[in-house]
């Protein structure tokens, strides 16, 4: 709709995670730096942490696309919300594992045999778990138990876990430790400071076939940051109604009274995009979750039954 009025060949601000619109910031290039290393030299376990909205999701699929240039073999779990049984069955999935038992010993046994025969042709299997903070205790047990699988020099299976800060405070409970000792590689993202928030803006723009002329003025992008708190995503979200909103009232460059207007909408006035600092704590409750999520569904099946039903049992 609004693309001929500014010039441009596509949107440039949809929230879709595409890897060509990944703005390289110093933190971000360490952060691919360091997922690659992780996986070269089989470090094994390897965490990417950064707050909602920081480019989390771009990234992973950057390095997936890295990934399938390396022609490495790469599982990818996009739904953390899954018990130990449904961790197995999508790994082997993913894999194209076949294994017609649903023994968790077996799809074991068949899945270490894979990554015996890739590690003997030389070549490198990962595991990648996006929305990792999501996991339960059991899960993310089971995951460790998964670095077990090794020869007397690697590791066979590299795996990285992407996830917000709650998973990083998730790692530092007690019953976690061993787990959290197995991380090699540490990776994070975070929000674009105000310069950074400007550079991100413009270069969304060139990618998405501005000519040069402005579009937002410069107090513009700063009121954009000061809402957004640099959150790309946010940010996202504010340009792109901003240039509805600039198209509709032919307007360009775009002002500040349009963006507060446009933040106004999404009360980004009253409520900030990122957690307030000490909000993030993670208790022991976490690790009753799976658990409790199996009696629950129990719980319905028997309660749907009727008390007829099971006075009628009792007989």
């Amino acid at each position: 709709m609004y693309k001929s009025f500014f010039g441009l060949k596509e949107s440039p601000f949809r929230v879709n995670p595409d890897p060509r619109y990944l703005y390289l910031t110093n933190e971000i290039q360490e952060a691919m730096a360091g997922l690659t290393h992780g996986i070269q030299t089989r470090k094994g376990f390897v965490t990417l942490i950064g707050e909602v909205g920081t480019g989390k999701t771009t990234l992973v699929n950057r390095l997936l696309d890295w990934l399938k240039e390396q022609q490495i073999h790469v599982a990818f779990i996009v739904n953390s919300r899954l018990n130990t049984t449904q961790l197995f069955e999508f790994i082997l999935a993913e894999f194209d594992i076949q294994c017609d038992s649903r023994s968790k010993s077996q799809q074991l046994i068949r899945l270490n045999q894979f990554l015996l025969d890739k590690h003997a042709a030389d070549e490198t299997v990962v595991l990648i778990i996006d929305e990792a903070q999501n996991l339960t205790y059991p899960v993310m047990e089971e995951i460790r138990l998964l670095t077990n699988l090794e020869t007397a020099t690697d590791k066979l299976l590299q795996i990285v876990l992407s996830g917000q800060p709650e998973l990083d405070e998730k790692l530092k409970l007690p019953q976690l430790r061993q787990l959290r000792q197995r991380i090699s590689v540490r990776c994070k993202t975070s929000p674009l400071t105000n310069e950074q928030t400007h550079e991100y803006i413009a270069e969304r723009l060139r990618i998405a076939g501005a000519n040069g002329q402005p579009i937002f003025g410069p107090k513009a992008i700063d009121i954009i940051h000061k809402y957004a708190h640099g959150i790309p995503r946010v940010i996202n979200l504010l340009c792109e109604h901003a240039l509805t909103g600039a198209y509709v009232e032919e307007q360009r460059p775009i002002e500040p009274a349009l963006i507060d207007e446009v933040a106004r909408e999404f009360q980004l006035d009253e409520i900030a995009p990122i957690a307030a600092p000490g909000s993030l704590t993670v208790t022991q409750d976490v690790f009753n979750s799976e658990s409790f999520v199996q009696n629950l569904g129990e719980a319905l099946s028997r309660f749907r039954m009727g008390p007829s039903s099971t006075n009628r049992d009792r007989k």
